[in-house]
């Protein structure tokens, strides 16, 4: 289904001057493909009979063509434009509050999206809200810390273990042996002295008697 003409024009009009009448919500947001969206329009008017959801792919203010979604009316309840399937796009409005709710989003469904009242008399149009459908979010590169070199450090090669007895022993256990063959032989020596001298007493009492 395609808007009247007038409707078009009106829009066209009204777009150059957002109403504070309808506020929408949010006014942009980002989303993955295949995701879903839900975006609202408040009014303050009590008068609005019917609600249009309109689309502008192009920046609003750069001469973008704007494409009718869907519209709502308490009589006919949700009307669907040319294109459009009611499991993608469902509308619906509840005392003040209207809402658009879009499903299995593709890039292709990026946009602008305005609610627009049709008043009495006049022509109400939303402040719009900026659609990103993406297939992945970008990332935010972290900032790139540059790593000082690590300074070497010169080790001393580790002595090798050496077995068996070191240098500096051997003369010491030499010293030592020395030692104890000189007392050994000084005790002989001294026990030879004796024994020798007690023989020579007994030689000379036997001489003497």
């Amino acid at each position: 289904m395609q808007p009247p003409r007038w409707l078009v024009l009106a829009v066209h009009l009204a777009a150059l001057h957002g109403s504070s009448a309808l506020q929408q919500a949010p006014r942009s947001t980002e989303v993955l493909t295949n995701q879903s969206v839900v975006m609202s329009c408040e009014t303050s008017l009590q008068s609005a009979s019917s609600i249009y959801w309109l689309r502008q792919r192009r920046a609003p203010g750069k001469d973008g063509r704007y494409e009718f979604l869907a519209s709502w009316s308490p009589s006919k309840g949700t009307t669907h434009g040319s294109g459009v399937t009611e499991e993608n796009l469902t509308a619906f409005c509840y005392l003040t509050r209207c809402s658009l709710n879009l499903t299995s989003v593709k890039p292709a469904d990026s946009g602008t999206y305005f609610c627009v009242t049709l008043g009495s008399p006049e022509l109400n149009f939303g402040q719009g809200t900026q659609l990103s459908v993406v297939d992945f979010f970008p990332t935010t590169t972290q900032p790139t810390t540059k790593t000082s070199p690590r300074r070497k450090v010169c080790r001393l090669p580790s002595p090798e273990i050496r077995r068996g007895p070191t240098c500096g022993s051997i003369p010491l256990s030499l010293l030592v042996a020395g030692i104890v063959v000189l007392l050994v032989s000084l005790s002989v020596a001294v026990r030879f002295h004796c024994l020798r001298k007690k023989a020579r007493l007994r030689f000379m009492k036997q001489f003497y008697k």
